[in-house]
């Protein structure tokens, strides 16, 4: 039996194979491989969180738009010039990276955002600084040639910038929550400025501001964890809904101003006995304090 069905196998066998053969002459059999399309490949940086950062603080963005308008009016007046202010990019880092762009001198500026917790930083590139305070004591805004360090009167100078610009921040941050920004500590040498630990994320958002013959950036770096326990409030949503009260509110107090409402005014008032109350005739004069 174990014989035969040996046999058997032996002759399925090469039924199968002269079958395949007699196929292949008559050409019913493709022997080219079909090619499998392959899927489209997109490069994903795996460090990179800058989707993730837009989505948490997207009511940033209204934040910005603010504060470029304000400061753009602000410093045209103070400077009596038309200045330009715009907005360039955010994006989240590295601290040690973010340092790394600047070399000394450079202004740091060290300030508190209460109520968060923590401190956040702006850097104002030497040129930009320079010409700024060219215009601030009646010039065109004309650069240096070579960057040297700051003299007193310019640091004082720089210190009054950075006030009015964070003025303007504070002023912008009030369409989300109210908070109270104030300058906390100057630097101009990277190498000694600590904020927060080197590896920690920070989100940094870069504005121009331009003038008619000179341009620079200043940058804003605020530790990621400093946000992160506000970024509820940051959202989108939590915007549209502040943004929905606020139109609310604006009816309300527009159809309270057509109530009418009675209201009682104390004129006056002294004090008596009940005996004396009872002897009060017609014409007498009670009175007041």
């Amino acid at each position: 039996d174990v014989e035969r069905s040996r046999g058997l196998g032996d002759v399925y066998k090469r039924q199968e194979v002269d079958a395949l053969l007699s196929a292949i002459d008559v050409g019913e059999v493709n022997l080219e491989k079909d090619k499998e399309e392959r899927p489209d490949v997109v490069p994903y940086d795996l460090t990179s969180q800058n989707r993730i950062l837009h989505d948490q603080f997207e009511a940033l963005e209204k934040v910005y738009d603010r504060f470029v308008k304000s400061l753009r009016s602000s410093l045209s007046y103070s400077l009596g010039r038309t200045i330009e202010v715009s907005f360039v990019s955010t994006e989240k880092v590295k601290f040690c990276d973010f340092l790394k762009l600047f070399s000394n001198p450079t202004s740091f500026n060290i300030f508190n955002i209460k109520p968060l917790i923590g401190s956040a930083m702006i850097v104002i590139e030497p040129d930009l600084l320079f010409s700024l305070i060219d215009c601030m004591f009646g010039g065109k805004g004309k650069t240096v040639s070579q960057v040297r360090e700051f003299t007193l009167i310019e640091q004082r100078a720089i210190k009054i910038f950075v006030i009015e610009v964070l003025k303007n921040f504070e002023k912008a941050w009030k369409i989300i929550h109210s908070v109270e920004v104030s300058l906390k500590d100057t630097e101009n040498n990277p190498r000694f400025v600590r904020l927060v630990d080197p590896n920690d994320s920070a989100m940094v958002i870069v504005f121009s501001i331009n003038g008619d013959e000179f341009s620079g950036k200043i940058y804003f770096c605020i530790p990621y964890l400093m946000l992160e326990p506000f970024k509820d409030k940051l959202s989108y949503g939590n915007l549209t809904n502040l943004e929905t009260d606020n139109k609310w509110n604006a009816e309300l107090q527009a159809l309270l101003q057509e109530t009418r409402v009675s209201i009682t005014t104390e004129l006056g008032m002294t004090t008596h006995t009940v005996s004396e109350l009872l002897n009060l005739q017609q014409g007498d004069v009670v009175k007041l304090n």
